[in-house]
């Protein structure tokens, strides 16, 4: 039996409605109670990902902002910490501003955005069926050089950049990766999100990267984690779809892709489940613990 599973939101837990059904809610708490370790691994900022590890009552820990944080939610602390310092986030920023392309910066409470667009539009629709308390929160700033400069006591989890035009993006990229100190995580497809608006469906499709601190990501938090706890790599099981999933995808006892996922995170996992659309996450589950039936 897998000790530990760690799980990824967008495109593996959630739905294309921001939603975790029933049965993912309900099989995930049927294997904790085998007495395995059911944790949240996502890009997401601490407290977008807090409602959704109560939602479906994961008690111990969630990785956040790619794996540079782990929030302990007993203690409601963090345990391990790889932000981005506030200089490297403004020598992005410039960068960025130079070249007129899209970015978001992710601090632990929210995501600092210029416009409601590609990625940030996606949460803010997603937010617009949910309560108050389980919202993302996204702030609109419109001098992001001088507020980030001026802002105390925030950490800097990490930075998406987006653009519709391969040629921009592509130029960014190897800009950015000029940088030192920084991870810029290797996409070369699409990132394509449904958006729902009343009765009606419409996608978004766009191109992206994160950065973040240098060495940082989801496995090397694992690690962290399963360290402290005592278990070995070869006990854990990793569910993504995304270029942000590989590692821990590469690295886990079971690596286990989205049917849905990017064709090198195919490439590379142990299994493949169903979509998130089809409780992928479920049925992955219910195959590897025992007595989970409906």
């Amino acid at each position: 039996m897998y000790k530990l599973v760690a799980i990824d939101l967008d495109g593996t837990m959630l739905n294309s409605y921001g939603m975790v059904t029933k049965e993912t809610k309900e099989t995930i708490r049927k294997v904790e109670e085998q007495g395995a370790k059911v944790i949240i691994a996502s890009g997401r900022p601490i407290d977008s990902i807090k409602e959704i590890a109560k939602e479906i009552e994961s008690q111990d820990y969630f990785i956040a902002g790619n794996g540079a944080i782990i929030y302990d939610m007993k203690k409601d602390e963090i345990i391990y910490e790889k932000t981005m310092t506030k200089e490297k986030v403004l020598e992005i920023i410039k960068i960025c501003e130079e070249n007129s392309i899209s970015y978001n910066v992710y601090t632990e409470q929210e995501i600092l955005a210029k416009a409601l667009k590609y990625n940030v539009l996606y949460y803010h629709k997603e937010n617009l069926k949910k309560e108050e308390s389980k919202k993302t929160k996204i702030n609109i700033v419109n001098n992001m050089y001088d507020y980030i400069k001026n802002k105390k006591d925030a950490r800097f989890l990490k930075i998406t950049i987006c653009d519709e035009s391969k040629t921009i993006f592509n130029s960014i990229i190897r800009k950015l990766k000029e940088v030192k100190d920084i991870e810029v995580l290797e996409v070369s497809h699409m990132a394509r999100k449904t958006i729902v608006q009343g009765t009606e469906e419409y996608s978004i499709s766009y191109y992206y990267t994160e950065i973040s601190r240098d060495n940082v990501d989801k496995w090397n938090a694992i690690e962290f984690l399963i360290e402290k706890l005592g278990i070995k790599k070869e006990d854990v099981m990793a569910i993504g779809d995304n270029a942000n999933d590989k590692k821990m995808i590469e690295n886990a006892g079971l690596g286990v892709a989205m049917k849905q996922s990017t064709p090198n995170v195919l490439e590379i996992a142990d299994e493949v489940t169903e979509g998130n659309n089809d409780d992928g996450v479920a049925k992955i589950l219910q195959k590897y613990y025992k007595n989970i039936n409906f």
